[in-house]
């Protein structure tokens, strides 16, 4: 049996033993192969992260493509941007990663792009009911040989980029996927660099590696401070996202980072289109207009923002997660290792370090990104219930995804996660009164549900 729930909203993610196996790798790729191949292009490129259960799934999905006539190109174990860019430099008819990104390491999943776009949504559904119905018999075949692209892209990434010789940045794989392209930077790059917990092991032995939570950023702000770095930079499991702390120490949102980018880009770019999910601080989006922009919020998920850009053209995309998408002078997919180095061209151009630019954006006091457990079957069924509950009494809100309220005192979000068993809330305001008035009004709508949730420190 095949468990639905791994089917999300825009990729395939589940426990890499229970949820995901060498059989259901097979049917996936089989299944998926009879859905998108055609005679003109039967090729699909395939990248793995180095989660414990990515080889047997591997071998799956390979197996799979093959029974159903595909051709594989298989690039190894990279970090998903890398399988991004394989996908426009080869033209496959489809690019799957396998990967669990940030998830428990336990936890594995797929990743797919078909004739150069994502595929997700009812795609995902569509192969979900293809993969319940359908009985083969298994057939095991050679596995291919493996192509490396990995310095291909590393020239890619860093032509026509600024990189300060003086500044000293320490770099934090934390043994994903970004491992290996990290030593092909530090010997590419002018500057002084140091690299943490670089070898890719599965184990994640030294901590998790999700960026988006700050005790994960604990051990580079350690290194800042210890050797004293100009900044930090680290990356989740398959490096599609980036997070960045501050020679102090201070961890910078990805909003923030936000806003230092839409300005740059910008300049170059006036009254460009600029995206960003709907956890994002209101000052991004003050940022973008004050500065010649026009600001979209969208829906959370990499893949509805890239489908997003394509649809508007902007030319720049984050999420509070910590995917930033680039299309003025790259692709327009998220990228944290190539968002990293255009941030060490921004600070190599400025004539004012981190900290300076970073006090001159206007303060605003947030919770942080609150997860709150739930079932996977209720999550969905509680934001209706809630938005059902705020139409009632009369109360306008952003339903792009879940619930955003705006009040005099700043704006609260709860939506259903697309990646885990759980809700996400956020509150901002600009005082740190405001805030408190705003995390009641998040306690009282979970309540209704018999729900709590628990506010630290921000």
């Amino acid at each position: 049996m095949v468990n639905p729930a791994i089917f999300r909203a825009y990729d395939i993610r589940g426990n890499g033993t229970a949820d995901l196996n060498y059989e259901i790798a097979y049917k996936i790729g089989f299944c998926f192969s009879k859905m998108i191949l055609n005679s003109s292009n039967n090729k699909i490129c395939i990248g793995r992260d180095g989660r414990l259960s990515s080889p047997e799934l591997y071998e799956g999905l390979v197996h799979g493509i093959y029974h159903a006539g595909g051709e594989i190109i298989s690039i190894g174990i990279v970090p998903t941007p890398i399988l991004y860019f394989a996908d426009k430099q080869f033209k496959p008819a489809s690019s799957i990663m396998i990967t669990g990104s940030h998830n428990p390491k336990d936890d594995n999943g797929f990743k797919i792009i078909a004739a150069g776009k994502s595929f997700f949504d009812q795609q995902l559904q569509q192969l979900m009911r293809e993969v319940q119905r359908i009985t083969i018999s298994f057939n095991s075949y050679k596995l291919p040989n493996e192509i490396d692209i990995n310095s291909k892209y590393v020239e890619k990434i860093t032509s026509k980029l600024n990189f300060d010789t003086k500044i000293k940045i320490a770099w934090d794989a934390g043994n994903g996927a970004a491992g290996n392209i990290l030593e092909l930077l530090q010997n590419k790059l002018p500057n002084e660099n140091v690299l943490i917990n670089n070898e890719i092991d599965g184990n994640f032995p030294n901590h998790h590696p999700d960026p988006s939570v700050e005790e994960n950023l604990l051990q580079l702000i350690d290194i800042v401070r210890r050797q004293s770095c100009d900044f930090g930079i680290a990356f989740d499991g398959d490096a599609d996202r980036v997070g960045i702390v501050s020679k102090s120490g201070k961890v910078i949102h990805s909003d923030q980072l936000l806003c230092l980018f839409a300005r740059d880009v910008l300049r170059n770019n006036p009254g460009s289109t600029i995206i960003a999910d709907v956890k994002t601080s209101d000052i991004l989006f003050s940022e973008i207009k004050n500065h010649g922009g026009v600001p979209l919020m969208w829906k959370t998920g990499h893949s509805w923002i890239k489908n997003k850009m394509h649809e508007t053209g902007a030319l720049l995309a984050g999420e509070m997660s910590g995917h930033i998408f680039f299309a003025d002078h790259y692709y327009g997919y998220d990228d944290g290792i190539y968002a990293a180095l255009r941030f060490i061209d921004l600070i190599s151009r400025s004539d004012k370090d981190l900290e300076q630019m970073l006090a001159d954006l206007p303060i605003a006091y947030a919770t942080p990104e609150i997860k709150i457990k739930i079932k996977d079957e209720k999550k969905f069924l509680v934001i209706e219930k809630i938005q059902q509950q705020l139409k009632e009494q009369n109360i306008e809100f952003i339903s792009i995804d879940g619930v955003r309220v705006n009040t005099e005192n700043g704006w609260w979000l709860l939506r259903a996660s697309n990646t885990g068993a759980y809700l996400i809330a956020r509150a901002e305001s600009y005082s740190p009164e405001g805030l408190k008035i705003l995390q009641n009004d998040l306690s009282i709508a979970l309540e209704n549900h018999n729900l709590k949730i628990q506010f630290g420190d921000h």
